[in-house]
Order: structure tokens, then C-alpha cells, then sequence
């Protein structure tokens, strides 16, 4: 299951219960050192093909297990990733970039909760019944799994996003052939170590590691894969869009944001300025839901400028296996290139650069010297149609403008393509509920940022998706419903 070479680590697909060697492997880099510290499995059409195989071969068994039985299932996997917590926690840090602190508090408890949550949620849904007297008629509603789901999960949250997705798949009855990012397969490869312990049945789930240019690509076009979930870019989406549309798939796109925080004067900047910090340089800002446009209103904007570039200046980026670390490394090499130059940008368009980037010294440890790392960077006095107010940049950088009114800012947050998250700050209930209502947002905060119940709808308007997954909507998009009329 695991070979050596040169104290690489080399991972392997992970089809009908056993794990198979590919031909050809991509390196994957430690993004804290630069450093190639993986070989990742370069997989194709042909191991698709065999990864659905196993699938479709597998359906038949786990689609006539009761939800009770799954649930047990999904339960123990739940426990077992659970009991290796650090472990995973300790991979997805190395793996991702990201703090060991964020992967122990919330990559690896919320994939363990996501089973948990929809190993509950499955033995609570109800179908629909409805009858006509006149007619002698009852009518009820039943639901059956579709049958081999295809999963593309990102690199910023591997295993959180991951488990997001194949946990409903298969609590609904589905099996499942999923592709993680082959920039972070480590913790996915780690999880088909425990699925067997579990009772999970061969074929049930299988892992495809590889490239979406090829391994997505196969997923997508296999004909025996009738549904598709995708949480990435909008760029790619829309090849997903295309390539599936000859064979009519039901697609779930879980997109991209450029998600809006509105602060208004009288909003509390004690509860404010912490969360939006969190809200805006989580993760090194790589969450979809991260705020990366600040509309302040004019009254308070120069007081929270200078709080919030004093508090921005005293996260600690860093070594990310480091506890006291708040920001580790982004991505990749050409990422981080990226992220730059989205802030070189803003400085040619004349906005200013408060903190971070091109300001502050990077002080790393002679072991991270190679690695992809970036200050929290505040920028100020940018233009609305600048691309760095527009585009997604899903690095550590957030800018700060100021508004008026209540319908100029409105008007203004509404104006990207983008509509998944958004953040309101301020202690008037009727403003709050009234900007709510008319942002073109999926999901709207008041006063908090990232507070989630997994009972409702998750997803985005605009460029942002398709779509909604949460335990109904979930359940919804996982199951196909028949409709059975009984005259008697």
C-alpha cells in the first residue's frame, strides 16, 4: 500500500477495495518547504474506467442496505478517523500548507462530523403522501439512489470537502468515484486505509488520483456516471458544464466568491475587527467563503483602517507545524505568483498597500526559506472595477473601501459575478434584515462569520454554483424521486 523511493511517499488509487498501482505520478510538494515529498498517481481513462466498474458492480448490494445499516457504517468510519485525529490532522498541514492548529480544529473534526451528520440525517427524511377521495386515489413519493456519483473535491479543505461529498453519496446509497486535488491527495489516501475496517463494502467508495485534465475529465465523460458534484473554480465548471451536457448529468457546482463584508458605524468593532481578521486570512485566506472586499462606512472607516491593519500586522505567518503560527503556507509555487500579482496590480492602479506584501519584512525559519508564504495584506483606495475588487485571488488579501449609504453599498457588493457569501456588521435588526433580503448571496452573516448548520442550504448564486447541498438539499440532489399512484 505504501512504497519508498528516496523517502518519498507514494500513494495509489484505491479501486474495489484495493489499492493499485498507476504508471506514471505527479510530485507533490511540501508547500512550507518547496520542497517534492510525494508521488501521486497520474491516473486516466483507463483507471477511471475500472474505479466506475467497480462502482456499478457495487451498487446493487449497498443501494438494497437499509438507511440504518449505512448509518452504522458511517458512524464507524466517523470513529476510526476520529481516533487518528493527529495523524490526519498532522498530513493535511504537510500536505495542504495550512496551520496544524486549523487542521486539528477544523479540517479533521469536521470531516468526522460530516459522517456523523449525515449518518443522522438519513433515518429522518420523510416522503410525501397525498390523497384524492373523489378519485379513489393515493399518491406517494419515493426515493431511490442514483447510482455511481462522481466527486471532485479542491485542495484548500482535502479531506473536509472531500467527506462533505461522499458522505451523503453514499448515506443515500450511492457509490462513488472521487478524484481529490492532486495537489493534496495524502489524507484521501489515508481514509481508504480505514473504509474496510469500517464495513464499508468493496467498490462502495473509490479514489482516482490524478489531474483533472485527465482524470476529472474521464469522470466527467464516463457515461455510467449520472451525477457529478464539483466544488473548484468557475473556469472549470463550465467545462463540467459542457462535457456533461451530452449526457444530461445532474450537476452540483459548489464555486467561487468574492464575498463582501459590510460594516456599518454602529456596528461593535470589538466583535467586528477579530472576525473579520479570521474571516478574511483563514486558512491563508484559500476558503471560498473568505471576505476579500471590506465596505466600511465612512464614519468609522479611518478607525477601523488602523485597528484592523495593527491587529493584521500581529498574525504570525510561518512554519505551519508551528501551534503559535496563524498563517502557514499557500498552495503552490505558481499560486503564490498569483496572489502577488493581484497586489502589484492594485499598486500600478495607485491603491495602497497597508500591510503585508511588498511591506513588512518575512521573517521565516532557515527550514521554510523555499516555501510559499505571504503576509496578511490589507490594500486600501482601490476602485470598484479593479480586478483585485473583482476576481477571485483566495490568497491572504483583503481590500478596505468606504461607503455612505445603505443602497449605494448594496448596490456596490452586488456588483461582482460572483454571489456566495457575505458578512453584515451592525446592531440595527431592520437594516440587517432588509440588507439580507438584497444581497445576491447564498449565504448571508450577521455579526459572525462561518457559523454553520449543516441542516441548511449551502451553495451560491451567480458564478458562484449550482445548486445546494445541506441535509434536505443534499438528500435532494443524491436521490431520485418517483412519484406512485394507487387507485383502489
Amino acid at each position: 500500500m505504501m512504497a519508498q523511493s528516496k523517502a518519498l511517499l507514494v500513494l495509489e488509487n484505491f479501486i474495489g477495495g484495493k489499492f493499485i498501482p498507476c504508471s506514471s505520478y505527479i510530485d507533490s510538494y511540501n508547500p512550507s518547504t518547496g520542497d517534492v515529498y510525494c508521488k501521486v498517481p497520474d491516473s486516466g481513462k483507463e483507471e477511471v474506467e475500472a474505479a466506475v466498474k467497480a462502482a456499478k458492480d457495487a451498487f446493487p448490494i449497498w443501494s438494497s442496505k437499509s438507511p440504518w445499516e449505512r448509518s452504522q457504517i458511517l458512524n464507524k468510519l466517523a470513529d476510526l478517523i476520529e481516533h487518528d485525529l493527529e495523524a490526519f490532522a498532522q498530513a493535511e498541514s504537510k500536505d495542504q500548507g495550512k496551520t496544524i492548529t486549523f487542521a486539528r480544529t477544523v479540517d479533521i473534526p469536521r470531516a468526522v462530523y460530516n459522517f456523523r451528520f449525515f449518518a443522522s440525517s438519513i433515518l429522518h427524511h420523510i416522503t410525501e403522501c397525498t390523497e384524492m377521495a373523489t378519485m379513489g386515489c393515493v399518491h406517494y413519493t419515493s426515493r431511490a439512489p442514483v447510482g455511481v456519483a462522481g466527486l471532485i473535491s479542491p485542495w484548500n479543505l482535502p479531506l473536509y470537502l472531500l467527506t462533505w461529498k461522499i458522505a451523503p453519496a453514499i448515506a443515500c446509497g450511492n457509490t462513488v468515484v472521487a478524484k481529490p486535488s492532486e495537489m493534496t491527495s495524502v489524507t484521501a489516501w489515508m481514509m481508504c486505509k480505514l473504509l474496510e475496517k469500517a464495513g464499508v463494502p468493496h467498490g462502495v467508495v473509490n479514489i482516482v488520483f490524478g489531474t483533472g485534465a485527465k482524470a476529472g475529465e474521464a469522470l466527467v465523460c464516463h457515461p455510467d456516471v449520472p451525477l457529478v458534484s464539483f466544488t473548484g473554480s468557475t473556469l472549470t465548471a463550465q467545462r463540467i458544464r459542457e462535457k456533461s451536457a451530452p449526457h444530461c448529468k445532474r450537476l452540483s457546482l459548489e464555486l467561487g466568491g468574492k464575498n463582501p463584508a459590510i460594516i456599518f458605524d454602529d456596528a461593535d468593532l470589538s466583535q467586528c475587527i477579530p472576525t473579520t481578521l479570521r474571516s478574511s486570512f483563514s486558512n491563508q485566506g484559500e476558503i471560498c467563503l473568505c471576505t476579500s472586499r471590506i465596505f466600511v462606512q465612512r464614519g468609522i472607516y479611518s478607525e477601523f483602517l488602523k485597528r484592523f491593519v495593527a491587529e493584521a500586522k500581529k498574525w504570525k505567518t510561518g512554519n505551519p507545524s508551528d501551534p503559535t503560527v496563524d498563517v502557514g503556507a499557500l498552495i503552490s509555487k505558481e499560486h503564490l505568483e498569483k496572489v502577488r500579482n493581484y497586489v502589484k496590480k492594485a499598486q500600478a492602479e495607485g491603491a495602497r498597500v497597508l500591510c503585508g506584501e511588498g511591506v513588512d519584512a518575512l521573517d521565516l525559519p532557515p527550514g521554510n526559506q523555499k516555501g510559499y508564504f505571504m503576509l496578511p495584506t490589507v490594500i486600501a483606495e482601490v476602485k470598484d472595477e479593479s480586478c483585485c475588487m473583482q476576481e477571485e485571488i483566495f490568497g491572504p488579501v483583503t481590500c478596505v473601501v468606504a461607503f455612505d449609504t445603505e443602497e449605494e453599498v448594496i448596490k456596490r457588493a452586488n456588483g461582482v459575478k460572483y454571489g456566495l457569501a457575505a458578512t453584515v456588521w451592525s446592531n440595527n435588526v431592520g437594516r440587517v434584515h432588509r440588507v439580507a433580503h438584497r444581497l445576491q448571496s447564498g449565504l448571508v452573516w450577521t455579526n459572525c462569520w462561518l457559523v454553520r448548520d449543516l441542516n441548511l442550504p449551502f451553495g451560491g448564486m451567480k458564478a458562484s454554483g449550482i445548486g445546494r447541498e445541506g441535509a434536505k438539499d443534499s438528500y435532494e440532489f443524491f436521490t431520485e424521486v418517483k412519484t406512485i399512484t394507487i387507485k383502489h
